[in-house]
């Protein structure tokens, strides 16, 4: 059972932009942070109060064992690699394999939710293929997951801004009953199911949105 506080972590914070939505939203509390760029760090502190916070500044070096617990993970893991303004190298972009650690913290801290963001070229970047591991390596730890891209426009915001959204649960009750939800103008978003086994060719350029039920 989820507290009525839910205690979050916010791995890649960059300057707080997952800190300060769910500051807004209210029920949340940052148990800790990671951020490796020293002067985005700096606003981030100047931004939120991080006193007794635990936190690590490269996600490579955090020892699981040493954090708090939490019952979510934030987590805008670096687009560089995904980008179609960059070279796309994926995981060869030692950036793009930072995904790994977002696995390696799942998986020894069992949260109970993640949210995930980066860019929409993650969906379509070597065909398919990328966000096909990264959906098979957080099905191997036990999560289901659902993504959709989003338009910071549609939500109130005078900036242009696609990005996807990958939210995980361990419990299947929360299947289908995160994404879709209702678009800025109330009508509803097209939702996309598809099987475990089916190849990402299948949905690829068809719909912006989709749910894959990831139970074995």
């Amino acid at each position: 059972m989820i507290a009525a506080t839910i205690r979050f972590f916010d791995l890649f914070s960059g300057i707080g932009g997952f800190r300060e939505g769910l500051r807004r939203a209210g029920g949340f509390t940052c148990v800790g942070h990671c951020e490796v760029d020293a002067y985005a760090d700096k606003n981030y502190r100047l931004l939120f109060d991080t006193e007794g916070e635990w936190f690590c500044n490269d996600a490579r070096t955090i020892e699981t064992e040493r954090m708090p617990d939490f019952d979510l993970l934030c987590a805008g893991f670096p687009c560089q690699a995904f980008s179609i303004a960059g070279k796309r190298e994926g995981f060869a972009d030692a950036r793009g394999t930072l995904f790994f650690e977002i696995a390696r913290l799942v998986a020894d801290k069992r949260p109970a939710y993640f949210i995930l963001e980066n860019v929409p070229g993650l969906l379509s970047h070597d065909k398919g293929r990328t966000f096909h591991t990264i959906l098979s390596t957080l099905s191997e730890l036990g999560y289901g997951v659902e993504w959709k891209v989003l338009n910071s426009k549609d939500f109130g915001v005078p900036q242009s801004r696609k990005r996807v959204y990958l939210v995980g649960y361990l419990d299947r009750r929360c299947a289908g009953k995160i994404l879709p939800f209702p678009a800025a103008n109330g009508t509803s978003l097209i939702q996309i199911f598809l099987m475990k086994k089916k190849t990402i060719s299948d949905w690829q350029g068809r719909k912006e949105c989709a749910c894959w039920w990831l139970w074995g």
